[in-house]
């Protein structure tokens, strides 16, 4: 790696280091002979290049907008994504302060709702993007999810799942779940909802911040997507929602900063946000079981802990939806509250 920084970039490294996060990419801190602190990302070699490249331009775009992204480096050849010894690699500043490894303050969740809207808002003007963020928690069979319940357990059967006792309940209850509410749950869903290219993989892991503020958005995906779904994927941030008694009061900051930055989101689509992200939860079984994706001990950890609160989670919307409702319907037509 060190060769491929100091020929493609001109950067010569003086500390590199792993970074255990992500499983789509080999990531790295690096610290230059010159003092910069960077963070560079190898894609597989099964990656898509061009979409790498559409997610490198916009997060360049955002920044560009005043946003909180790291700048990502070009190469020697002006290019965002660089091709060097049988892989590309993307190049970017670090941003000041860290993952967030606990629930969201509400203060916290404030602020990201400020920035998603400002981000939201800023993408409305950017082309769309050639690939689509799937949406099977809006079209997908009911019975092909209740099928997955079956192929998961067997999975976890050949890896030798630590827990497969408490996997198999796990299970049995998204079975039941699915069965009884997606109809309902998309039933209640406004119509036509809004597309626009979006980052598409606004997770805890991706929002960089320091005490109660941004301060990084980092590894866009940059597809075609939703705005009201990647709302209620940040609102409802399952280690916040399984975690804290503020998680309420944190999705509501979170959605009302949103709307009085991004205002052109129909208030129905706002609103909907909380099924939305339940829709999502319920059609996901990403950390059902980790051993395909070979993560090292801390991030395979922190995936299965992903899968449990994500459980809780699902619990919790349920119980609350008709709260969430009478709360959502306060949100006023420009912003803050009736």
């Amino acid at each position: 790696m060190s060769d491929v920084l100091e020929d493609r970039y001109g950067l010569a490294a003086a500390v590199i280091e792993p970074v255990h996060m992500g499983t789509d990419t080999i990531n790295r801190w690096v610290l230059t002979e010159d003092g910069l602190r960077l963070f560079v990302k190898e894609y597989r070699s099964t990656a898509d290049v061009d979409a790498a490249r559409t997610a490198s331009d916009m997060s360049e775009y955002c920044r560009a907008a005043q946003l909180p992204v790291p700048r990502v480096w070009p190469d020697r050849d002006g290019d965002l994504v660089t091709l060097a010894e049988g892989s590309a690699w993307a190049v970017t500043d670090e941003a000041p302060g860290g993952v967030i490894a606990s629930a969201m303050t509400v203060a916290l969740a404030e602020h990201i709702g400020t920035v998603v809207g400002r981000m939201h808002r800023v993408l409305g003007a950017y082309p769309m993007p050639k690939q689509v963020q799937h949406s099977r928690w809006r079209t997908a069979a009911v019975e092909d999810a209740v099928a997955k319940c079956e192929r998961v357990l067997a999975t976890a059967l050949r890896q030798r799942h630590d827990e497969v006792g408490q996997l198999r309940l796990d299970l049995d209850q998204r079975r039941e779940d699915l069965q009884e509410h997606v109809h309902r749950l998309r039933r209640a869903l406004p119509e036509g909802l809004v597309e626009q290219a979006l980052h598409a993989d606004l997770t805890r892991t991706n929002v960089i911040v320091l005490g109660d503020a941004v301060t990084g958005i980092i590894d866009f995906r940059g597809r075609r997507a939703l705005p009201a779904w990647e709302l209620g994927r940040a609102a409802f941030d399952p280690r916040t929602v399984a975690t804290s008694p503020e998680w309420i009061a944190c999705a509501l900051a979170m959605v009302g900063a949103y709307h009085a930055e991004n205002p052109s989101l129909p208030l129905p689509e706002v609103r909907a946000c909380a099924r939305i992200a339940l829709l999502y939860m319920l059609f996901s079984f990403y950390g059902a079981t980790t051993a395909e994706y070979g993560l090292p001990e801390e991030a395979e950890t922190d995936l299965k802990r992903h899968w449990r609160e994500r459980q809780t989670t699902i619990r919790l919307l349920l119980d609350h939806l008709d709260d969430l409702d009478g709360a959502f319907a306060d949100i006023a037509p420009c912003g803050g509250h009736q």
